[in-house]
């Protein structure tokens, strides 16, 4: 396996064949067949074999780590996200910080009469 420095440099498919390698050596180190840990995961034995070929969906590698009981280790491999004060400043865009000063009675009185002959 790669070095954590050369991850960069691999493609999407030959990250993915290693993230699969790993799953394989966890089961393996686990002493678990491929059938135990499909039935755990709620998956087909062939679904876990494509798994170990780094070949599965985000969803069925969740259910395998959750199977293997490494679903922990999903911190160490993306820890969780902060917003920073300034990212979320501009995700919340421009807030109203004053009234306009027009109450209810002023904006219906602007917008003219209701009915068509001048009465309300």
């Amino acid at each position: 396996m790669s070095s954590v420095s050369s991850y960069s440099d691999l493609s999407p498919a030959a990250l993915s064949e290693q993230l699969g390698e790993r799953l394989k050596l966890a089961r393996l180190n686990q002493d678990l067949t491929q059938a135990q840990v499909a039935e755990q995961a709620g998956v087909s034995r062939k679904v876990v074999i494509n798994a170990e070929k780094g070949k599965a969906s985000l969803e069925v590698f969740v259910a395998l780590l959750q199977a293997l009981n490494q679903v922990s280790q999903l911190d160490q491999f993306l820890p969780p996200q902060t917003l920073s004060p300034l990212q979320l400043a501009k995700l919340q865009g421009k807030r109203r910080q004053r009234a306009s000063g027009l109450g209810l009675g002023q904006q219906a009185a602007d917008t003219g009469p209701a009915g068509e002959d001048g009465s309300w």
